[in-house]
């Protein structure tokens, strides 16, 4: 009886109807007038030749720049209801409103691409559409000659779409990707991005006539700096003071732009050396792409929220300029700060306490970590990604055949991270390549101070042809000692807004303010006493970058620190005896941090955009 109810039950679960997406019924919300809001550009358009139905070959600016354009990527066998379906459904119902209203319709086109050209022929696109155009209304059904010509153009629009394989490993001739409708106006700009859950003929409309509308207001805020679609997200700097003002861009206005990774690994920047890469695990253009993908998805983590990017922000100098201290998946304390990621690959010791030596197996620590990503054990981390769709293939393409495991996925990530090398610095063109104007007087006199008076290259080490600005070893500055055996006064100083504190008693933040384990250096993994408070050098390249410093993020400027240095750290047992006053006067301290300053590599902005350019995993429920 217990067996044939639970059958029942489970029986009727699983009939359970798939739930349509809002644009299959009405409009559950009136929407704003048109006219009455802004549609900011988020980017510009991309391009690529394409085919229509009669097979002729023109570019997707073409059929651009004369009318706005509604434009969705399909393909034509697609049996999901919320997927290419929903896409088709929406605009036809766009195409058969607006037979009604002649002379919007005259404004608008509508394109449908497909992402399927060995099936999606433009024979097969003309019966596809035949099936959906008005006639009279400007619906144009495109596909491309191959996959080769398809690809620009799904980069272009942030179009991840993956093939779908059997577990023979054969294409079942259905494909993964995420539904996306795009606006565009006439000067070929991206207005508005709509997904499965925003996408309804009424609201598309409404955008429409929004743009139509043509207010000198709404024309103002279609002018995007093209030079801020690849920028640094908001770093925070200057927050302190009352009129600072963000510099963050919307998501969907961060435009990435892919560059050549394994190029920055083959031939690493001016001022590094060649970069040591594991005899087992050999860059491949297929790894690096496969642990990029892995890097930015929050698919990884326990619930489906947390990327290592959340972390290591592509923007922040893959570190976070936001907080001391890192925080992990449902806002779990962590008790460093996040180190940053330039340059891992020539990392001899990894963790702040470098109790790690691979990067193929430090991917593992966060990755379990209950405070970080949080999950249960490496099967469980195996097993979602054998399971989710996009990665089907992926990791057989770039491990000759094996799957997603601890060893594959561990390696990925790494290839990944290898590939995070910046230099050519201001100091590097003027050091290495002998360009004498290449750095300010002011740094050049920091350069002095550093290999000299205030000896910050015993540990952070300059060589003849190449410089990490790292030994490579442990050291006790003092940081930690001062934060272990640090009082708690009576009141805190807390930040509210910019420019605005307030002095809280402490005891009134009990409760609100999670008590971190006392931290105490590579003592935790070595057990020796000699080892209390001792912690890696970290390398100086890309410095003013990634603020906040130390491993527990306990200062917030560069000035900061090299005042913590000229008083000589903190006094303790097991003090460095490389760490002791400087006597090092102001001057001469604004002279060191514009050295610190000019460390800053050539392409950092390169590999920033290409981070905005990754696919990110969708959060939310299992795949």
């Amino acid at each position: 009886m217990v067996t044939l109810l639970f059958c029942f039950v489970f029986g009727a679960v699983a009939e359970q109807p798939q739930r349509s997406a809002p644009g299959y019924g009405a409009l559950p919300f009136q929407p704003p007038s048109p006219g009455s809001y802004a549609l900011p550009a988020v980017g510009q358009a991309a391009d690529g030749e394409v085919l229509d139905t009669a097979n002729r070959p023109l570019r997707l600016h073409d059929l651009m720049g004369d009318k706005l354009v509604l434009l969705s990527f399909i393909y034509a066998a697609c049996s999901d209801v919320n997927g290419c379906p929903l896409a088709t459904q929406v605009l036809h119902k766009i195409s058969r409103q607006l037979q009604k209203q002649p002379e919007l319709a005259d404004k608008l086109r509508l394109l449908t691409l497909s992402f399927n050209p060995a099936q999606d022929t433009p024979e097969m696109m003309r019966h596809y559409g035949e099936g959906f155009k008005t006639p009279g209304f400007d619906w144009q059904f495109l596909t491309t000659r191959d996959e080769r010509a398809l690809q620009p153009i799904l980069d272009g629009y942030q179009q991840n779409v993956q093939k779908i394989y059997d577990e023979r490993g054969q294409f079942t001739g259905t494909f993964s990707h995420l539904l996306r409708v795009y606006l565009i106006d006439k000067q070929k700009n991206v207005r508005n991005i709509y997904n499965v859950d925003f996408l309804h003929a009424d609201t598309v409309l409404n955008d429409v006539k929004t743009l139509l509308a043509g207010t000198e207001a709404q024309s103002a805020l279609a002018q995007v700096d093209a030079g801020r679609l690849y920028q640094a997200g908001d770093n925070k700097q200057d927050y302190r003071a009352a009129d600072y003002r963000t510099q963050s861009l919307a998501l969907a206005q961060r435009r990435g732009k892919p560059a050549n990774l394994l190029e920055f690994a083959r031939k690493p920047p001016l001022g590094l050396p060649v970069l040591p890469v594991p005899k087992d695990n050999p860059l491949t253009p297929a790894k690096i792409a496969l642990g990029r993908k892995l890097f930015y998805d929050r698919r990884l983590s326990l619930n489906n929220t947390f990327s290592c990017a959340i972390c290591h922000i592509p923007e922040q100098g893959f570190a976070n300029n936001e907080m001391a201290t890192a925080v992990g998946v449902e806002g779990r304390s962590v008790r460093r700060n996040a180190p940053s990621l330039y340059n891992v690959g020539y990392a001899q010791l990894l963790f702040h306490d470098g109790r790690e030596n691979s990067l193929e197996q430090q991917a593992w620590g966060p990755l379990l970590a209950h405070n970080e990503m949080a999950n249960p054990s490496i099967g469980r981390v195996v097993d979602k990604l054998k399971t989710t769709a996009d990665y089907r293939g992926l990791f057989e393409k770039a491990f000759n055949n094996k799957g997603p495991g601890m060893e594959t996925i561990g390696q990925a990530l790494a290839s990944y991270q290898r590939t995070l090398n910046s230099a050519d610095s201001a100091f590097d063109r003027w050091y290495f390549a002998k360009q004498a104007d290449a750095l300010a007087d002011s740094a050049k006199r920091g350069f002095e101070l550093f290999a000299g008076k205030a000896a910050c290259s015993v540990c952070h080490t300059i060589g003849r042809s190449s410089a990490l600005f790292t030994d490579q070893k442990r050291h006790n500055t003092g940081v930690g000692y001062a934060e272990a055996m640090q009082t708690v006064d009576g009141k805190r100083r807390v930040q509210v807004a910019p420019g605005v504190f307030l002095d809280v008693d402490s005891e009134n933040l009990h409760g609100l303010d999670t008590v971190k384990a006392n931290d105490l250096g590579y003592y935790e993994t070595s057990q020796n006493p000699l080892d209390r408070w001792r912690y890696k050098t970290p390398s100086l390249r890309n410095v003013a970058l990634t603020a906040p410093y130390m491993h527990n993020g306990s200062f917030a400027t560069l000035d900061d620190v090299v005042g913590f240095y000229n008083r000589g750290g903190t006094p303790n047992e097991n003090l460095s005896p490389l760490i002791k006053p400087l006597g090092l006067s102001e001057a001469e301290q604004a002279d060191l941090v514009e050295f610190l300053k000019a460390l800053t590599g050539a392409n950092v902005g390169a590999l920033v955009a290409d981070g905005f350019a990754a696919p990110v995993g969708e959060a939310g429920g299992e795949p």
